[in-house]
């Protein structure tokens, strides 16, 4: 599949990267000599240096030939004009980044469709949405829907008060009456383990488990993680993710915004009708506990500044809120985030690159996500005829070692798969996979 990926930034770096590891055949452009030189030393990608908005740029890429056009430049306009010029010159699919989120209303998106790009993605309005799920279940660290909901995927902590610290994989299963917890993922330190029978928990350890989204609350409960009710959040910086996110959590929760900036105070003022907009210093400790953080239940540091939010994050735990959430922009703090007391750290670039990911898949994929730290792809695949899937049962196929099917979405039905369970025509597979296996995974759903 030949791929063309204007940008060599960290969207495009990390969906390169993302995408030369499955032996794509890809094309970076950027007019950053540096960061294509980066590229190229780094990944197997052909490189052009040169601006993506140009039509002479655009004919060294052999678009006839290309599958998919992806313009994620730091410029919202040259994506926009690259894409359209990309689909008239023949690539087949076009995405493209923005950062105004009003052209993510669905009669813009008709009108960018009738220009030839198919698909528009804005990293902010993706990592606010991130947020107002994970604030939805406080007591997880991750959370996710599988086919409009009927599926949950939720990661949580293993500390001194879970109850299942100690623990097997099989003593946690007889906790369950109702068999719909799956566990299908353990991040132990920087490594990542699919969980046994007699896999036992410890400390520190990150469980991720699918289940029915009406039994993840009692279920959490019984693991030892009581529900809190968010009512008070402090977000810390007055960017556009964090009016975004203001904006998008304030008729639910009392909202607090620190800023630095007073015009951007005023900006913020204007355009906030229900969060309480704090002028100061987001790394002045003093401060934010004279703002009251210590009533806070939600922490989310949200500058421009990695390392203030981890820090302000740490103050915050320190000081007995309940849940914090970290913006970075280093993809190593990510795999750290379990290790060092932050809830959940996020980063809106690679949030954007696993997003566009998802339509690069080969195979019946009906969505895909990656979880923070783990080294492995939850992958929801439907089987869509007949085949040796559909006539053995689970434990009769050829399916790598590396992965293990977490749960069957049948119609209106839940199942937790074992051995004997046979798959049938139409069922959605929800899958993890460490990266060795998706190969053989994508042949076997095909």
């Amino acid at each position: 599949m030949r791929v063309v990926i204007a940008g060599a930034g960290d969207v495009g770096f990390h969906l390169a990267r993302l995408l030369a590891s499955e032996n794509q055949d890809i094309v970076l452009i950027d007019l950053n000599k540096e960061l294509l030189d980066y590229a190229g030393s780094h990944l197997d990608v052909f490189t052009i240096k040169g601006d993506a908005s140009s039509p002479e740029v655009l004919d060294q890429c052999e678009l006839a030939q290309t599958e998919l056009f992806i313009s994620v430049t730091t410029s919202q306009n040259t994506n926009i004009v690259a894409g359209i010029l990309a689909k008239r010159k023949g690539a087949k699919q076009v995405i493209a980044r923005v950062n105004n989120s009003e052209f993510l209303s669905d009669e813009n998106k008709v009108c960018f469709k009738e220009m030839g790009i198919d698909k528009i993605i804005s990293p902010i309005t993706l990592a606010s949405l991130e947020i107002e799920r994970l604030l939805g279940q406080c007591e997880v660290t991750d959370i996710f829907e599988f086919d409009e909901g009927k599926v949950s995927l939720a990661g949580i902590s293993v500390d001194d008060e879970s109850h299942i610290k100690g623990m097997t994989i099989e003593d946690i299963s007889d906790l369950d009456m109702h068999h719909s917890f799956n566990p299908i993922a353990i991040l132990r330190g920087h490594h990542t383990l699919i969980p046994r029978r007699y896999t036992r928990l410890k400390r520190n350890d990150h469980l991720y488990f699918l289940t029915e989204p009406n039994r993840l609350a009692p279920l959490l409960e019984r693991v030892g993680k009581k529900h809190i009710k968010v009512n008070n959040v402090m977000i810390l910086g007055g960017s556009a993710l964090a009016k975004h996110t203001a904006r998008a959590l304030e008729n639910k929760y009392n909202v607090s915004i620190v800023e630095q900036n007073k015009s951007t105070c005023k900006e913020l003022t204007a355009e906030l009708h229900n969060s309480l907009v704090i002028h100061g210093d987001p790394g002045n400790f003093e401060l934010l506990k004279e703002e009251g953080i210590e009533e806070m239940d939600v922490f989310i540091a949200l500058t421009g500044n990695s390392e203030t939010n981890i820090l302000t994050s740490l103050m915050a735990d320190e000081l007995g809120v309940y849940k914090t959430i970290a913006l970075v922009d280093n993809t190593y703090y990510t795999k750290i985030s379990q290790n060092i007391g932050v809830d959940t750290m996020i980063n809106m670039k690679i949030i954007a690159a696993n997003y566009i990911f998802r339509f690069v898949r080969k195979g019946n994929i009906e969505a895909i996500t990656s979880l923070h730290g783990v080294d492995a792809e939850v992958i929801e695949y439907i089987v869509n005829r007949e085949s040796r899937l559909t006539k053995k049962a689970i434990r009769k196929q050829n399916f790598p070692n590396a992965m293990v099917i977490g749960s069957i979405i049948r119609g209106e039905e839940i199942i937790v798969p074992n051995g004997d369970t046979v798959l049938a025509l139409g069922d959605k597979v929800i899958v993890l996979a460490l990266p060795r296996a998706i190969q053989k995974l994508e042949k076997i759903f095909s």
